[in-house]
């Protein structure tokens, strides 16, 4: 790549955006790009008293690179004006200008190339705490084609991510496969049209507790030690962790001690989010994840996984925790949650069936692992102008 083909990205980082104070308009609706938004997959609509503090204005064909949790690649174009103002959180950061196509240089803000350097510019302990300087950011270097070029590249990409998309959402629908089997053969928890037994999770657990208060202190290696934003529903995400070294994991253990079978809970800012460990590596968590211990003889993990998961417990849990001023799942909440206890033979029946998907959905992960390995190389070929 020559000198005259590349280009610093503080060339595209605007030196001033104006910002607004969504509270000051407290009835007014926003386009909100927010990280939970982007994780949703669409900018969320939000009257200004709904949003806590100040934004940065955008506009249509922005691109924004999240700077927090920076292992995890975020970058958005900002899309069409739908009427309201359009804001970002501060956790982007923003790149306009008339030598990029927006879509071209959001695939470059996710390749691995940039990664690589962008993974340099970060400072902090670790996981939830890095971010990216965007001082530094300034200084990396892309490659730089003509307008026509970088168009011809997006839109091949553009097609290529969309396949991977495809396979994502063919994933996402044996979810809620399992989620219509659980309902067909236990009912709507809300309503329990069966008449089956109930009890609460206080009567079907061996232990409920949640993870560290006190901060423990992080290593760069060691224990993983997860949060909140490691449960994820139906898995827990390993890959973006905190670590500790063996003696905090061996305080931590005696009152919360995560093991095969046991049921997480994210209890902190995002509420309700279930997944059950199915794994015997050692791990700690601290206070935004709650652990249940189901008794066995009673309740299976996946049936109890699979009924938290139902729409009627997440509301529930969601009403329990935005009862205090904020919003948290206590362990007290979580114990008086109702719970069907239908025969374990019916529960076995449910969790073979499960299995059977889970192993559907193994060779559809499978299958999007190689199309992410072919993307990769496409992105790699791409960037240095080889398609």
């Amino acid at each position: 790549m020559s000198a005259a083909a590349a280009m610093a990205l503080e060339e595209i980082m605007p030196p001033r955006l104006g910002t607004v104070d969504p509270a000051a308009h407290p009835d007014e609706e926003f386009d909100l790009y927010s990280i939970p938004a982007f994780d949703a997959g669409e900018p969320e609509v939000a009257i200004g008293r709904q949003i806590g503090s100040a934004k940065q204005i955008v506009k249509p064909g922005d691109v924004l690179l999240s700077r927090i949790v920076p292992h995890i690649r975020r970058a958005w174009v900002v899309g069409d004006d739908r009427g309201r103002r359009i804001i970002a959180s501060s956790e982007w950061i923003v790149f306009r200008g008339p030598s990029v196509v927006p879509h071209y240089l959001r695939h470059v803000l996710v390749g691995d190339p940039f990664h690589a350097e962008f993974m340099h510019t970060v400072s902090g302990v670790g996981g939830s705490l890095l971010r990216a300087r965007p001082a530094y950011v300034a200084k990396i270097r892309i490659p730089l084609p003509t307008l026509l070029e970088q168009r011809r590249v997006a839109e091949i990409l553009d097609k290529a991510d969309a396949l991977r998309a495809k396979r994502r959402t063919a994933l996402a629908q044996l979810d809620r496969l399992t989620q219509s089997i659980f309902l067909d053969m236990f009912g709507d928890p809300a309503t329990n049209p069966k008449g089956l037994l109930t009890s609460n999770i206080d009567g079907i657990a061996e232990q409920v507790t949640d993870g560290e208060h006190l901060t423990p202190e992080r290593t760069t290696e060691g224990i993983k030690l997860l949060s909140a934003r490691n449960v994820r529903d139906g898995y827990i995400d390993f890959e973006n962790v905190d670590y500790i070294g063996i003696d905090e994991y061996e305080r931590i253990r005696r009152r919360c001690n995560p093991s095969r079978g046991d049921i997480l809970i994210s209890c902190s800012g995002t509420i309700g989010r279930v997944a059950s460990v199915e794994t015997d590596e050692c791990f700690s968590l601290v206070r935004s994840a709650a652990l249940v211990r189901p008794k066995s003889a009673a309740i299976r993990t996946k049936f109890l996984e699979h009924y938290l998961r139902t729409p009627a417990l997440k509301a529930r849990m969601l009403r329990r925790a935005n009862a205090s001023s904020q919003a948290n799942l206590f362990q007290g909440q979580i114990r008086e949650l109702p719970v069907f206890v239908p025969p374990v033979e019916l529960q076995d029946t449910f969790v073979r069936t499960v299995a059977r998907v889970e192993s559907l959905k193994a060779i559809g992960q499978g299958v999007l692992a190689e199309l992410e390995a072919l993307f990769a190389s496409l992105q790699h070929r791409a960037f240095r102008e080889e398609l």
